[in-house]
Formats: C-alpha cells, structure tokens, sequence
C-alpha cells in the first residue's frame, strides 16, 4: 500500500514539474523571440549590439528614462508617505468620520481607475498641468491597497506601544515615524517596489498627459521611437529592462506584497 502511494506521488510530482516547464516555456518564448527579432540570422554577436547601441545613443532614451524615473519615483514616494499616514490615522487615532473614511477607501475599488481618465483630464487641463512632470504624477495618487495594508498591520501592532509614548509625552507623529512605521519597512518595500513598478509601466493617463515627446515617459516614448530610424522592438526590450531587473532583485518582497494585498482585500 504504501509503494502504491509513493508510486502516485511520484507520478504527481513528475506531471507538476513537467506542466510548470511547459508554463515556463510558455512564459519565456515571448522574450526570447523578442531578443531573436531584433537582429537577423545574417547579423553576427556585434551587430545585435549595435541594435541596442543605436536605441541607446541614438534617440532620447536616456531623457526618457529620467522622466520614467521622476515620475515613477515621485508616485512611489507621495503614495507611501500618504499610505502609510492614513493608515496610521485610522487604526490608531479616534476622529470624527474615520468609519466613514475607511468604507470610503474599501469602497474605492468598485470603481476603477480607467473610469476617471476623463475627469482627471479635465482637472489637470484647467490647472495648467499637461505636459509635466507633476500633471503625470497627481492622478497615479490613486492606491487604496497600500493604506488597506499599513492599516492592517498597524492595527496588528500592540496599543502598549503607543500608550507607552503617550505616557512619555510623545505626539502622534513622532509615535507614527519613531516606533510603527520602523516596524513594518517590509511592508514598506514591498508596497514600494510594487507602486514603482506599476507606475514605470503606465501608459494610457502618461500618453494623454503628455504630447511633447521631451517629456515622454520611457513606455510611452515607445511610439516615437521609429522616427529615429530604430528598432522598435529592441526600444521595448529596454524600457522594461528596469522593472524586470527590480522584480528580479525582489521577486520575494513583491509576491509578499501581493500575498498581502489578496489576502487583505478577500477578507473584506
């Protein structure tokens, strides 16, 4: 009997790893042709370079990326600090309203992000905010997951701690920065990587935000890139070299985050 068992478990085994090579072949085959395309047979290991080489120095790529890099970085940095600030607020300070704010924030998944693209429009034409930096920026605000997450796990930290500076006189922002946000900078990185990555491949508000193609974002610049005389295809590969470099580097912190993230959001 127990043979039998180890027979099937075998076999299992065997099938699981043979459907996850399939998925990863599956998964690879786009890149790697990708990569193939780029450069005929004809080409020797030099000439596929030189592919790269030319979208590189060529074209605005380096301008582009620095606009990719600002804007990315800036809706990382004002999501997490307001995230973070508003979490804090709701699991630990009692306020007229906060139930409120909180249905609010849950209640902000019912309606996507694509469906305010109009009004956001709009708004950053009347303040005079197209083609900037800033105009880019503002509507990415909208992450109603992160401060999902830091409410939950500020709500998970125990009062005493509070209490306890409380006692030494200490107020809210100092509790907030010296003792809950040090203990969850995980969180905090993995909601970061996760924020900047979502931001550094948006394409549909960077393209109606911007029309001057010196403030291009990188993913948007794409469009562009054949009046350089360049391959278009290798100017994609390298505008997402970045984020898969970053996912590579903390592919750990970024499956925490969205473990985290799932986990939170079907619980309410």
């Amino acid at each position: 009997m127990n043979a039998t068992w180890i027979k099937r478990l075998d076999l299992a085994g065997m099938a699981i790893l043979i459907a996850s090579l399939v998925l990863v072949v599956i998964w690879a085959f786009p890149i790697f042709w990708a990569l193939l395309s780029t450069a005929t047979p004809a080409e020797t290991a030099g000439g596929f370079f030189r592919t790269y080489a030319n979208v590189l120095f060529t074209t605005d790529l380096g301008r582009w990326y620095l606009n990719s890099i600002v804007t990315s970085g800036g809706v990382t940095i004002i999501v997490i600090a307001i995230s973070s600030a508003c979490g804090y607020a709701i699991s630990q300070i009692e306020f007229t309203g906060r139930r409120l704010l909180w249905l609010l924030i849950l209640g902000s998944f019912m309606i996507p992000v694509q469906a305010l693209i109009v009004n956001h429009f709009f708004l950053v034409y009347q303040w005079g905010l197209l083609n900037t930096w800033l105009g880019v920026i503002l509507p990415q605000l909208i992450a109603p997951i992160a401060a999902i997450v830091y409410k939950q796990f500020f709500d998970a930290i125990p009062r005493e701690f509070g209490e306890a500076a409380f006692i030494d006189g200490a107020k809210h922002w100092q509790i907030f920065l010296k003792i809950y946000l040090p203990m969850n900078w995980g969180v905090t990185l993995a909601l970061a990587i996760i924020v900047f990555i979502g931001a550094w491949n948006a394409f549909l508000w960077p393209f109606l935000a911007v029309t001057k193609p010196e403030l291009m974002n990188v993913t948007v610049s794409i469009a562009e890139i054949r009046s350089y005389g360049v391959s278009g295809l290798a100017a994609a590969m390298m505008a997402g070299l970045p984020v898969a470099v970053i996912y590579l580097l903390f592919q750990r912190r970024i499956t925490d985050a969205i473990t985290m993230s799932v986990g939170i959001t079907s619980d309410k």
